[in-house]
């Protein structure tokens, strides 16, 4: 049984206190849980971005308007550089403060490339900061009343969903699509177990809210349903029907951040996985590698290169998709030029998400800060698959005028890559 297959099979714990059920391995291996060395998830320092401002967030060095719920919400999104117009609202009782949900009090959620915060009027603010070394990071806080101290906690309970089977069994993203009752608890559920821009959208929404301007025909937003003797039905839960949007920030829930969201999660719980399975093979390995991991680091490098490089997006619907105007402008704010002036978050939206087929997320610090023999031999895919000549035949769905045009932004834009051709 190869390591990496060891490590999928690992046992999760229930909290952080639990103990771990022992796993019969061959006797020339030593199976390494996410809590112990060496990746001591739950024993080291973070360095996320929320971890690194949470002490000035909590003594009013970087300071918050208290005087209302929303306005609390507002001012932290801009202090954590989180654009409210990302808003999505999700009306389905998948989350840890489940009893607050329902298509009559929805949860928003936010987002930017490393931080991803939800708040449900009268609840708690959660986030997940992405930390390049350990995943996900995860808080709860009340929102501060009157002078009351700002305590933001991290979150154990968390880790019972968000270190499971969707996330590659290491703390990462989930995105459900459910079919939710009249009070938000599921009926039905979609793409269980996957996540990332291949999902069908026929397959996507399920128990969120969509607005924008698309083409999609078919899928399973904006749907509330009932069960009776096993016949599920279903009844339109339009955007505002059963709540006020005076609740939240906007009144969106975009369709284009949706997406974007879903090729976010799916990178980062691919990367997150790649890196502790990295770090499983060294530990391993101490002194060489054999074929046997060789061969897996490998395939890890290949599999990124292939999401990074939008091989198996779902097709865009006919009519492509719009999305709303604040939201697109507040996306591209920190796009990286090239001397031409094109970008990675140049938008296509006809026929696929972008312009230019290599992801933004190129730049994410779970790249930046990956052990190097994943680093490294994910720098080696990438540059055999953007190279013209042998083309690499796994990517001929990139035109030679596309890949030049990736490869005159990553030379201006990409320490890493500047030099690679």
């Amino acid at each position: 049984m190869s390591v990496l297959n060891l490590f999928a099979r690992r046992v999760i714990l229930a909290t952080w206190a639990g103990s771990v059920a022992a796993v019969s391995l061959p006797a020339q291996v030593t199976y390494q849980d996410i809590h112990e060395p060496p990746h001591r998830y739950r024993d080291r320092t973070p360095t996320d971005s929320l971890t690194r401002m949470k002490n000035d967030l909590e003594t009013g060095a970087i300071p918050l308007d208290r005087s209302s719920e929303l306005a609390f919400l507002n001012s932290l999104l801009k202090a954590l550089d989180i654009p409210a117009s990302s808003q999505m609202l999700v009306y389905s009782t998948t989350s840890l403060q489940l009893s607050l949900i329902s298509p009559s009090n929805p949860r928003a959620l936010y987002f930017n490339e490393e931080l991803y915060l939800g708040y449900i009027p009268g609840g708690k603010i959660e986030i997940i900061s992405i930390d390049p070394d350990l995943g996900g990071i995860f808080y709860i806080f009340d929102i501060p009343k009157a002078d009351r101290p700002l305590k933001i906690e991290r979150s154990a309970r968390c880790m019972n969903c968000h270190s499971g089977s969707e996330t590659g069994y290491v703390p990462g993203l989930v995105i459900k699509s459910v079919v939710p009752g009249p009070t938000g608890g599921s009926l039905n559920a979609y793409r269980v177990d996957q996540h990332g821009h291949s999902i069908p959208y026929a397959d996507r929404f399920g128990g969120w809210h969509v607005t924008g301007k698309h083409g999609i025909t078919q899928h399973w937003g904006n749907l509330i349903g009932d069960s009776n003797a096993g016949i599920l039905t279903l009844h339109t839960n339009p955007p505002g029907k059963s709540f006020r949007f005076e609740r939240f920030l906007n009144t969106t829930s975009d369709v284009l951040a949706q997406i974007l969201h879903e090729h976010q999660a799916g990178f980062i719980n691919r990367m997150v996985e790649a890196t502790y399975r990295a770090r499983t093979i060294v530990h391993l390995n101490p002194r060489t590698l054999g074929p046997e991991p060789t061969a897996e680091l490998e395939d890890q490098a290949r599999k990124l290169t292939r999401y990074l490089l939008f091989a198996d997006e779902a097709p865009m619907p006919l009519g492509g998709i719009e999305g709303d105007a604040t939201f697109r402008t507040e996306f591209r704010r920190n796009r990286r030029l090239s001397a031409d002036g094109i970008s990675l978050k140049d938008f296509e939206l006809s026929t696929r998400l972008f312009k230019h087929r290599l992801s933004y997320m190129i730049y994410s610090p779970l790249i930046q800060d990956a052990p190097a023999i994943l680093k490294d031999a994910l720098g080696r895919h990438l540059i055999r698959a953007l190279q013209e000549t042998p083309a690499h035949g796994e990517f001929q769905y990139l035109p030679a005028a596309e890949k030049a045009a990736i490869r005159r932004i990553l030379k201006a834009t990409s320490k890493e890559f500047a030099n690679a051709w």
